[in-house]
């Protein structure tokens, strides 16, 4: 029987290969560093067990820790962006400001930083002496001091240019106790401003696209801001800067660290128009793009208010803003409420949207 020419041929799935990579497979992939679940289960599945102890369980942006009379934030990050220069920053002040929020995310105020500098060789003097100069202008600006540091040079074409380590220590204020763990239901969710800046900025350079107005990166230390709302309220129950994996991801850990829903408001997030623009252009959600000057902060509704004036009040939280609560409902589900009035989920990726931005 000869063949219908009406009938299309059967699609040929040769050499089709998964969009997404795969959660089992045996060898390390860019998915791993994306801050998504397979990050999650990296950590999880992997460097957890191995390096088992009561102070990394929490599994927090800074270990918390009491060292005779002192309680301390501990925290390190590695820094791997490219571009090393973008709008608004650059790989050095990235690497101060992002060991200097996630230490404030305990409520601590960074006191001294670490620093170590990997050189590919080859890589020009004068773009290392740039980032350095960026690295301590950013330090002085988060009043924190380099203390010590360390420098490797790799083989050429072993590196990527730059990369840099900061670790940071700092005094945690008595009576204060931040920690995925006491979100509660009914506690609110605010975030300090417009969301998903950083990882278009990075975005707009890395591959040259013009999105109609130069997006600029919101990499700033946030110690400040926390002081300020520590200062109206030593209760804050969360902190996190959404960076990898961005508000959604953030949120997802925070929800099932806790054991609570949380719900947000889809017209409440404040994603400004290059952002949605951009994000619009090359189909992500601003929801899952990086920020790097931003936090999202939990705290009981009797509290919100003084909380968010004072937010409001800082520069860096001029855009404060309630965008949802956590419930009982859905416990460790992070959904959003839509302009339409559905409700849809707003879970972890499973790897990256925007890889390298930090």
């Amino acid at each position: 029987m000869l063949p219908d020419p009406s009938v299309p041929d059967p699609p040929n799935f040769d050499g089709w290969v998964c969009p997404l990579p795969l959660r089992d497979h045996p060898n390390i992939v860019m998915g791993h560093g994306g801050g998504g679940q397979m990050s999650g289960e990296l950590i999880e599945h992997l460097f957890v067990p191995a390096f088992a102890n009561p102070v990394l369980g929490g599994l927090t942006d800074s270990a918390v820790f009491t060292l005779g009379e002192a309680k301390l934030a501990f925290s390190t990050d590695s820094f791997v962006v490219q571009p090393l220069f973008f709008p608004g920053g650059s790989i050095g002040h990235l690497a101060v400001n992002g060991t200097v929020n996630d230490l404030a995310m305990s409520g601590a105020q960074a006191a001294y930083l670490s620093c170590g500098f990997i050189l590919e060789e080859g890589v020009e003097l004068s773009v290392v002496a740039r980032i350095a100069a960026d690295l301590g202008e950013a330090a002085r600006q988060a009043g924190v001091t380099i203390a010590t540091g360390d420098t490797k040079v790799v083989d050429a074409g072993h590196g990527d240019g730059v990369y840099i380590n900061t670790a940071g220590v700092g005094l945690v204020p008595a009576g204060v106790d931040i920690r995925p763990q006491r979100a509660a239901p009914g506690d609110v969710v605010i975030v300090s401003g417009q969301i998903g800046v950083h990882g278009i900025a990075i975005m707009s350079v890395r591959e040259g696209i013009s999105f109609g107005t130069e997006v600029v990166s919101d990499c700033a230390p946030l110690n400040g801001l926390v002081a300020a709302m520590l200062d109206v309220c030593l209760d804050l129950h969360t902190l996190r800067d959404p960076t990898r994996g961005g508000v959604a991801t953030s949120l997802n850990e925070i929800a099932k660290a806790a054991g609570v829903g949380v719900e947000l408001t889809e017209s409440k997030l404040p994603v400004p128009e290059a952002v949605a623009n951009a994000c619009s252009f090359l189909g992500l959600d601003p929801l899952y793009v990086a920020n790097e000057g931003k936090l999202l902060a939990i705290v009981a509704r009797d509290d919100a208010d003084a909380v968010l004036a004072a937010m409001r009040a800082h520069p860096l939280g001029a855009d404060a803003a309630i965008i949802g609560e956590c419930v009982e409902a859905h416990p460790g589900m992070v959904v959003t409420k839509t302009a339409f009035g559905a409700t849809r989920v707003v879970d972890t990726p499973i790897g990256e949207q925007l890889p390298r931005i930090c």
